[in-house]
């Protein structure tokens, strides 16, 4: 079916919306008819994820409704008996009333579920899911994307993002929905009337709190100092303000400042038009505040409490935002080097992290004799390692995290913990100004150790049919012709992992990539220096990520730039051709 029958069987359907029909009659512009039409949401690493609005192509109560259907269809296929669901939602706009649509329809499918009463955390629906023995989760949220989206996630039993085949199954199903009208519902008040719907009260909460707090590793330090320690947080208008501090004044964090215009849940995001703690531009009002606050930590959440922003005090007293690798290094050597020095450390512990993210943790987690495990970009493939090893028992989970700042301990969540992260970072804060140091100051003696890395990331925004097909172009053609050199730099290695094929391009060996296929590649030069190049999962952008290792913080910066320019000259002029 073309983008112009859909749109017409929209306008033409008894079950489309009235205001979702409104909307699409008053479109004059061709292309934006096509954008809306030309293909249904697709899961990609976050699930289900588009902007706002009328069009099978656009988040909607009724393709909220036929991924629901889809799912319902692979659950009652799946299993016999009881089934519930548990959902939650943020703090964006339609996602309580997504979060409702989704009930409905599964209720109307004879499956149960547990709804969270007010906006939640993704972490913690990761961890109810466990908690309340459902066979699947959903959480409405956008993550840190701009205001106009919302988005779709769905959670296998264990807690975990559904990975890419049962993903694949439940997308299946929905694509068999044809007709609107074979998406069963049931009222909101039937199913609270007939128990097929539960509301989630405060148990579940106090009981998450309670684990998130017994990860604490140096408890003795955090009970005799934590009022010592200054900081300010923003939850960015999300979801994250309630639990995060009710998790740091339970273990005596009570010198808490909170920036004010950010405080309040807001789907329009009024003080951060890209409400990602990635974009240092959220942390404004954060920073004003500090000039008199004068904090020892500052951190961010976004919209769903899943990642964490970190800014820090460096020379000259100027505050700067970590990237999530730095973030993700320090968490890591403070961890494994506190563990150890209280006879915590298992025996056979691994760190996760995506193949996009620093190689400098494999220097620390030698030190500790740690593994470290390379997944696929997104969280979904940490967790999935997770439950592996949870089922085999030969290995023992420390820390996953990636560079998106994400990052997860503990087990009882299956999802990057936003809540647990602000926890262990305002101890490793605390442990650090017991030694008279900064958080910079540790990061500085951690490259003087382990040595000097930089990473960085460029997003191509290629919107629509047109922006999806050159993406995929310039991925073939990078694909066929990247052999030779970059800069002054030969490519030695071609990993690509559709193909699952690592390929040696100096003695033209080959070897099996032991991942889930995915369009994805990723180079590494003989200096140590590498790029990837994926399409984004969750957005209409092409990421590029590349990382150089040096002898110092200038030699780094130096390489990264001319790591840079050479790569995007090369993007570039493929994006022409």
């Amino acid at each position: 079916m073309t983008y112009k029958e859909k749109y017409k069987n929209w306008i033409n359907s008894d079950f489309i919306d009235l205001e979702l029909k409104k909307e699409l009659e008053q479109l004059v512009d061709e292309k934006e008819i096509e954008d809306r039409f030309y293909k249904d949401l697709e899961f990609g690493t976050g699930g289900l994820r588009g902007v706002i609005g009328a069009g099978t192509n656009r988040m909607n109560i009724h393709t909220i409704g036929k991924a629901t259907q889809g799912l319902a269809d692979y659950l009652n296929s799946k299993y016999k008996g009881n089934i519930s669901v548990t959902i939650a939602y943020d703090s964006r706009n339609m996602s309580m009333e997504f979060a409702k649509a989704a009930a409905e329809t599964l209720c109307g499918n004879g499956v149960s579920v547990n709804l969270f009463e007010t906006l939640t955390p993704t972490p913690i629906l990761s961890y109810a899911v466990r908690e309340l023995k459902s066979k699947a989760g959903i959480v409405i949220t956008a993550s840190h994307n701009p205001k106009q989206y919302n988005g779709y996630k769905v959670y296998g039993d264990d807690g975990g993002q559904v990975t890419d085949e049962v993903a694949s199954q439940i997308i299946t199903r929905a694509g068999n929905v044809k007709d609107f009208s074979k998406v069963k519902t049931m009222e909101m008040n039937s199913a609270k009337t007939s128990g097929m719907l539960k509301i989630i009260g405060e148990e579940l909460y106090f009981s998450y709190i309670n684990k998130t707090k017994n990860l604490t590793i140096r408890k003795d330090l955090v009970k005799k100092y934590a009022n010592d320690l200054k900081i300010i947080y923003t939850p960015i208008h999300g979801s994250g303000n309630i639990p995060v501090r009710r998790v740091l004044k339970e273990l005596g964090y009570e010198n808490v400042s909170v920036v004010a215009e950010q405080e309040m849940p807001n789907g329009n995001f009024p003080t951060a038009a890209y409400p990602n703690p990635e974009d240092p531009k959220v942390f404004e009002l954060a920073l004003k505040m500090a000039e008199d606050i004068n904090p020892d930590i500052i951190f961010g959440t976004d919209p769903d409490c899943d990642r964490i922003g970190v800014v820090v005090k460096g020379k000259g007293g100027k505050y700067r935002v970590l990237s999530g690798n730095q973030t993700g290094v320090l968490l890591s050597n403070y961890i494994l080097s506190s563990l150890s020095n209280t006879n915590q450390m298992p025996k056979n512990g691994v760190i996760i992290k995506t193949i996009v993210t620093t190689d400098m943790v494999a220097s620390i987690a030698k030190k500790y004799n740690t593994e470290v495990l390379d997944v696929l970009t997104g969280f979904k493939y940490i967790g999935e390692k997770i439950k592996e090893f949870e089922q085999k028992g030969e290995k023992d989970f420390i820390f996953g995290f990636e560079e998106s700042f994400g990052y997860l301990a503990g087990d009882f969540v299956r999802d990057k913990d936003a809540v647990i992260a602000a926890m262990l970072i305002c101890e490793m804060t605390l442990h650090y100004k017991n030694k008279g140091m900064s958080l910079y100051d540790a990061l500085m003696d951690i490259y003087k150790e382990h040595g000097y890395y930089e990473e960085s990331l460029v997003s191509i925004e290629l919107k629509g049919k047109d922006g999806a097909e050159k993406i995929s172009n310039v991925l073939e053609h990078l694909r066929l012709s990247m052999k030779g050199l970059i800069g002054n730099n030969r490519i030695i290695k071609k990993m690509d992992y559709r193909a699952s094929l690592e390929v040696n391009l100096v003695n033209n060996t080959e070897k099996i990539i032991n991942l889930p296929k995915s369009n994805v590649l990723k180079f590494v030069l003989d200096d140590g220096s590498w790029f990837v190049v994926r399409p984004s999962g969750t957005e209409p952008k092409m990421k590029i990520y590349l990382s150089v290792k040096g002898n110092s913080l200038e030699d780094t910066s130096k390489k990264i730039t001319e790591l840079k320019e050479n790569v995007m000259s090369i993007v570039n002029n493929a994006c022409i051709k």
